[in-house]
């Protein structure tokens, strides 16, 4: 029997780790608890737990808008990230990230080898009340959530064990130095006076530009070639997605904070108001420019606003917040116009909705921030300071081309390794039955005909449709 290499790669690196993992001495948790408050614990918790709820949330909102021979396909690509980079976190990738420096670049994979350390060891330095492994968890969801938000570019084509491998490099070489830099205390990001309250370089412009770098490596899917429109195989589910996400969010900027503290507080209230105005701004704007408001639109707007938000959550003022929201969208809105003017296949439009929406957010902190809302932060332009704001576009320029060469040279790494895209055949089929073997249109459906009510399959339903 021939031994494919391909097939057993990925349950044998498991089956590695897993016997490594027994061998790791255990160490006493949390030697000294003094230091620690008991509500700065209660709302970090709730906050982690928020932020994991994204990733099912983004599943339901990217699932409900691809055509439903791909449902199934589309939303495991997002949670499947839940298993990956969980494993990658505890061994190495949260030493990668929050490990000791080296150079301002990178964080020692030594540090925390298999959470070495972690559940004894002393409070991260900037979230001092919590423990290290809440912190560390906390971090995780930011992580796992990131590769999942590509999945919508790169849907419809990619294979699903080509995905897993993008997982893991991109988690590896593109997210773990970029929250480095940003959020390590010595990242060069960090020192250089950047900020990014919760995740608008490292969550949402990496994943916009792994987003952009996908569609191009993968080209377009044969639908986008001949224009065929295919409408959204289920809005219920874009709509329960955008609830998700919108009830998440408050944990990902809001936990942010590190503490159940007024600036929690302030970026709960922003992170609300800037989906809120945002929502209705891409609605709105659709109808100046003659169609009708669509459920999409506010849930495509909302979720655009809170993009925006997140790297200035804990920066900007509640009133400021309203036109972060309103502004991004718009700007979002005519991106996702221009974009369909192309030649450029980015399914679900990423790039236009988090790469553009993480850029406007970051350039509008470096407008907006102020100090009355975060004394440790910084004012920004509007308030008479305009080093940041161009402190702010350095970041920028740095974290896009990173972003994008890295992801770029990832996928194309992949296509050498193996096909990254599927066949036009399984195209054409469906990635649920091609790669699955599992259709959304499963199980029985209740028929009304002519008066008449009777149960039959839901496959043959579709195939008289």
């Amino acid at each position: 029997m021939k031994i494919d290499l391909k097939r057993i790669a990925p349950f044998s690196i498991l089956a590695v780790i897993a016997i490594t993992s027994i061998f790791i001495p255990s160490l006493r948790s949390f030697a000294d608890t003094s230091k620690y408050n008991g509500a700065d614990i209660a709302w970090l918790l709730v906050a982690t737990a928020l932020v994991f709820l994204m990733t099912p949330g983004l599943a339901f909102f990217y699932g409900g808008m691809v055509h439903r021979k791909n449902v199934i396909s589309t939303m495991i690509k997002s949670v499947v990230a839940a298993g990956v980079v969980s494993v990658l976190w505890i061994t190495v990738g949260f030493s990668l990230a929050f490990g000791d420096t080296i150079g301002g670049f990178i964080g020692s994979p030594a540090t925390f080898l298999f959470f070495k350390g972690v559940n004894s060891g002393g409070p991260w330095s900037l979230a001092p009340t919590i423990p290290l492994t809440l912190f560390a968890f906390f971090q995780l969801m930011f992580a796992i959530i990131t590769p999942g938000l590509v999945v919508g570019a790169v849907a419809e084509r990619i294979r699903f064990t080509s995905y897993i491998l993008f997982i893991c490099l991109f988690s590896i070489f593109v997210y773990s130095p970029l929250a480095h830099w940003t959020w390590h205390p010595e990242g060069f990001l960090f020192k250089m006076g950047a900020f990014d309250f919760a995740g608008g370089t490292v969550v949402h412009i990496s994943a916009g530009m792994a987003a952009l770098a996908g569609a191009l490596v993968l080209k377009r899917r044969r639908v986008h070639q001949e224009n065929r429109e295919i409408p959204p195989a289920n809005i219920p589910y874009v709509l329960i997605g955008t609830g998700l996400l919108w009830f998440g969010w408050f944990g990902f900027n809001g936990g942010s904070a590190f503490g159940a503290n007024e600036l929690a507080v302030s970026a709960l209230a922003t992170t609300n108001i800037a989906a809120a105005s945002a929502g209705l701004s891409w609605m709105f704007f659709d109808v100046v420019r003659g169609k009708k408001p669509s459920v999409l639109g506010f849930c495509i707007g909302a979720v655009v606003g809170l993009v925006a938000i997140t790297p200035g959550a804990g920066y900007v003022a509640i009133p400021q917040s309203i036109f972060i929201g309103a502004f991004t969208a718009i700007v979002s809105n005519l991106a996702v116009h221009w974009k369909s003017k192309t030649r450029l296949d980015d399914t679900l439009d990423v790039f236009p909705c988090h790469g553009v929406g993480g850029i406007v957010g970051m350039l509008l902190t470096g407008l907006f921030a102020t100090k009355s809302v975060n004394p440790n932060g910084v004012d920004g332009l509007f308030y008479g300071n305009p080093d940041f704001f161009f402190t702010q576009v350095k970041a920028l320029a740095i974290v896009i081309t990173f972003s994008f060469v890295g992801s770029y040279l990832i996928f194309k790494l992949i296509n050498i390794i193996q096909p990254i895209r599927v066949t036009m055949e399984e195209e054409e089929e469906g990635l649920d039955a091609s790669q699955h073997n599992e259709k959304y249109s499963q199980g029985t459906l209740i028929v009304s005909d002519n008066g008449s009510v009777y149960e039959t399959d839901a496959e043959r339903v579709k195939q008289i449709i």
